[in-house]
């Protein structure tokens, strides 16, 4: 197989530690070790215990648990644990697919759940995420998409990166569209438990079809990125078996230390998405204010869930003002080329982080310079 370059992590591999102000992360404000250790009675004593050795290839029972908690179907067996989620889209499509299959996939997305998939010979169908209709896809070009050489349907709410949620009867609808003509449901559920005000987490795909797969991991939501603790949950445990079966040519297996602590994170649940959830308010006042203000400038779909916002420019090209952003404010903004031309207009903000206010405000002032430039008739 092939795989081209990842064009977002690339972005990320030359800016992300360089830049003055990060404004566009996907992730959510992090803890400290002794932070979360702080969380759980005992922690900190267990950590100096834990000994560094490999680990179950398929993880720690006691994180196999800890998962299969936030589920309301699943037990540790049915819980597959990788190295983030990215090596389980890996798994997962290598595990599932053949030359000639065919993969239907929401865009705008994360490259890995299309290029994967056409490494391996398979076809990547998009299903596009609509701004007109605040980025909901069309269940008419769904039902289109699926045909007979599908074998997935991946599946990704809340979205990355515009945020857009379903209600939970078009999702049941579109694993039912799915069930219906034997097609296997992908469901990126990376940004579950991020929703915004008044909205419940959707119900996990691995709870209403015994096939789906869903996907979670600790980078998110929890903020917990550097643990690199992934996960896939599903019932069918002949898939996890194939699955594991990729993994063994890949990590193998987790870091002891870093399952320890995921142990803990899920432990501490409710505190740590509380803390999360708190934060995520007062940024999401600050992003739906900004927007507000400057509407002559930019497109502003708000984001129901996750911890990304995917605005678009009235006039002109996002590359351009992404880069005069870092330049000339140090703000970095991801330009929304990396998931496609079709999305030349439009950038990602994220909004998960501490520092979200303070670089909104050098983003505001940048705003002001750049609605006044030569050409917009001001």
């Amino acid at each position: 197989m092939q795989l081209p370059p990842f064009r977002l992590e690339r972005f990320f591999a030359r800016h992300e530690f360089s830049a003055p102000r990060l404004l566009c992360a996907s992730d959510g404000e992090t803890l400290s070790v002794a932070e979360l250790c702080d969380l759980v009675p005992g922690a900190a004593a267990g950590l100096g215990q834990v000994r560094l050795g490999y680990t179950d290839s398929r993880g720690d029972p006691a994180l196999r648990q800890a998962v299969a908690g936030l589920y309301a179907t699943i037990s540790p067996e049915d819980v597959l644990v990788h190295v983030g989620a990215e090596e389980a889209i890996f798994t997962f499509m290598a595990a599932s697919l053949a030359v000639g299959d065919e993969v239907v996939v929401p865009t705008p997305c994360y490259q890995s759940l299309t290029d994967v998939a056409k490494s391996l010979g398979a076809r990547a169908a998009a299903w596009r995420c609509d701004p007109a209709w605040g980025f909901a896809p069309d269940m008419a070009d769904l039902g289109a998409l699926l045909g007979a050489r599908t074998r997935a349907l991946v599946l990704n709410f809340p979205h990355n990166p515009t945020g857009y949620m379903p209600t939970p009867g078009a999702f049941a609808a579109m694993l039912a569209m799915a069930r219906e003509r034997g097609v296997r449901v992908f469901s990126d559920e990376v940004y579950r438990f991020s929703e915004g005000p008044g909205l419940a987490p959707l119900p996990a795909a691995c709870d209403l079809d015994d096939r789906a797969v869903s996907l979670g991991v600790l980078s998110k939501s929890f903020g917990l990125a550097g643990l690199r603790v992934g996960w896939v949950a599903c019932r069918d445990r002949g898939l996890l078996d194939r699955m594991a079966a990729v993994k063994d040519y890949l990590s193998i297996c987790g870091s002891a230390v870093s399952e320890y602590l995921a142990v803990c994170a899920l432990d501490a649940k409710e505190a740590r998405l509380g803390r999360m959830g708190a934060l995520l308010a007062r940024n999401r006042a600050l992003l739906e204010a900004f927007f507000h203000n400057h509407s002559g400038l930019f497109h502003f779909v708000s984001p129901k869930g996750g911890l990304t916002a995917f605005p678009g420019l009235v006039d002109g090209d996002a590359d351009a003002f992404c880069r005069a952003a870092l330049e000339q404010a140090g703000v970095l903004l991801l330009p929304g080329r990396l998931y496609g031309e079709e999305w030349s207009d439009r950038f990602r903000i994220g909004f998960g982080r501490a520092d979200f206010g303070q670089n909104l405000e050098k983003l505001a002032a940048f705003c002001q310079s750049w609605q006044c430039r030569p050409g917009r008739g001001n």
